[in-house]
């Protein structure tokens, strides 16, 4: 479907800027996400240097294999000095990543993405809905990342797949609900995306489209007036999920982003993972959901950790987990509360963990 010009800006209709005035401010603010990106930290030397953590280099690594990469926009949340940062330790690689003691449960496709494989990047795992992994680019890479082996030259969505992947759901009607993931779908352009929700659109029965990103904590200009625009005009019902870990990963910046696409009249929620020495407790359980709903978005799932090779040090066992869960159902409406699932190769659908 070809798409009207047109600029959502709030500002522009308090200011009674120009169209051209209006055009330029949407130029230069998808030039400053652009530029950040481009400048995303990717020295874990520089890193502590910048956080004045030179002390800490017996715990880390600074050649990792899964690169290290941080927006300065994620690295000026983290509390200088602090090595406990629950920001920081999402994203530094340590050496506990390489023991093999620690990382021995681990696997390299945790969840089961290679045999869901309908066709090159397009998963199909539940009913009603299939998962295109649109981009293997992310702006951050978290350590517990459960794609972090996954072979993205090899199968994510490209031009020459895009065909084979609309005819294959064209011929599943059953499915209503594409999901973008990756890496991360907000880091294709607007031009880019645009392009390809348009084919998507092609499909007559796709209903929903969902997004999942990390990009409004990392990375928050990207929330830019053409990405509004794009998902304002688009004929699906739009579905964002970020990911969120921990409340102070939610500032100022980001709550603005989050109204403006709550204003957009997109669907907002959250899914976060459980992962120890971050928001392995109660209180920061609680306070993650308050400060959700203070921006817009419901808390969706809390997923224990996918047992990724490299990541088994931020598991929590499934005893805490549920200790930790009824504690803060007992503090927490029940609108947010996430509901604690696990993803588990062959089930027909996220496991909801009650008990042991």
């Amino acid at each position: 479907m070809s798409r009207p010009i047109e600029l959502f800006s709030p500002s522009a209709a308090l200011c009674h800027e120009t169209p051209a005035e209006a055009s330029s401010q949407a130029k230069n603010s998808s030039s400053n996400w652009k530029k950040e990106l481009a400048a995303a930290t990717t020295s874990v030397s520089s890193l502590l240097k910048q956080l004045k953590l030179e002390h800490a280099l017996k715990i880390i690594d600074l050649q990792p294999d899964f690169k290290c990469l941080v927006t300065e926009s994620f690295i000026n949340k983290i509390e200088a000095g602090n090595i406990n940062d629950p920001l920081l330790q999402q994203i530094l690689p340590l050496n506990d990543e390489n023991n093999a003691i620690m990382q021995h449960q681990g696997v390299s496709d945790p969840v089961g993405d290679i045999q869901a494989m309908a066709t090159p990047g397009l998963l199909h795992k539940y009913h009603g809905r299939s998962l295109l992994i649109s981009t293997g680019a992310c702006a951050v890479h978290c350590r517990y990342c459960f794609r972090r082996h996954y072979p993205y030259q090899q199968f994510s969505s490209s031009p020459r797949s895009q065909t084979e992947t609309l005819a294959y759901l064209k011929k599943n009607s059953d499915i209503e609900e594409i999901i973008l993931s990756g890496g991360d779908p907000l880091i294709l352009d607007n031009k880019r995306l645009g392009q390809l929700i348009d084919k998507l659109e092609s499909v007559p029965h796709l209903q929903t489209l969902r997004i999942h990103t990390r990009l409004p904590v990392v990375l928050p200009d990207r929330i830019d007036d053409g990405l509004l625009q794009i998902l304002r005009q688009t004929r699906f019902q739009v579905v964002l999920v970020t990911h969120i870990n921990h409340a102070n990963e939610i500032q100022q910046i980001e709550k603005d982003k989050f109204l403006l696409l709550h204003k957009a009249g997109i669907i907002l929620f959250n899914q976060s993972v459980l992962l120890k020495g971050i928001n392995d407790s109660s209180a920061e359980l609680i306070n993650l959901s308050k400060q959700l709903f203070d921006s817009k978005i419901i808390p969706y799932y809390l997923h224990m950790l996918d047992p990724v090779k490299g990541a088994m040090h931020f598991s929590v066992d499934k005893n805490t987990a549920i200790q930790l869960y009824k504690e803060a159902e007992q503090k927490l409406p029940g609108y947010l509360l996430p509901k604690m699932v696990q993803d588990i190769e062959g089930n027909k659908s996220k496991t909801a963990i009650f008990s042991i």
